[in-house]
């Protein structure tokens, strides 16, 4: 998988995230019918969110982005909707062109964080597992937690 298709898909599936818990809370504070649409909607959100962060930070990596571009593609997903038309940018001005740079017989890593995208290149299976592990335990601290709102009352 590119670097542009990884981008585009979890530019997209946070979007369609999006979409789900905006459904929850009109179901929620609207309607007054149901939290349901909030904590199904929510943790999924949620969790795609988290992948997407990291896939954009992953990308940026691989694509040398300078530091304002980066940080917009991460903080994109924090307004709903503004991961696509951040990826549609970014594909347009050729940002997400190319393969993985760092994959094995591609460029020597230069740097901390270049050896790391250089080690998850070389063993995807591996870094998977660790990354979906790491996802998971942020995401079920983030659920210990509870709601955003409830976190500093």
């Amino acid at each position: 998988m590119s670097p542009r298709t990884l981008f585009r898909t979890l530019a997209f599936a946070e979007a369609v995230t999006w979409t789900l818990l905006l459904i929850g809370l009109v179901l929620k504070y609207v309607t007054g019918t149901t939290e349901l649409g909030v904590r199904i909607g929510g943790g999924i959100h949620g969790f795609v969110f988290l992948c997407y962060a990291s896939v954009a930070a992953f990308t940026w990596t691989n694509q040398k982005w300078r530091t304002g571009t980066g940080l917009l593609a991460i903080a994109s997903a924090v307004i709903p909707y503004a991961t696509v038309p951040v990826e549609k940018s970014l594909d347009r001005r050729g940002l997400l062109d190319g393969g993985w740079r760092l994959a094995e017989g591609g460029e020597a890593p230069k740097g901390a964080l270049e050896r790391v995208q250089a080690w998850v290149l070389r063993k995807p299976w591996l870094a998977l597992g660790l990354a979906l592990a790491g996802v998971a335990a942020v995401f079920s601290f983030l659920l210990f937690m509870g709601p955003p709102d409830t976190w500093f009352a």
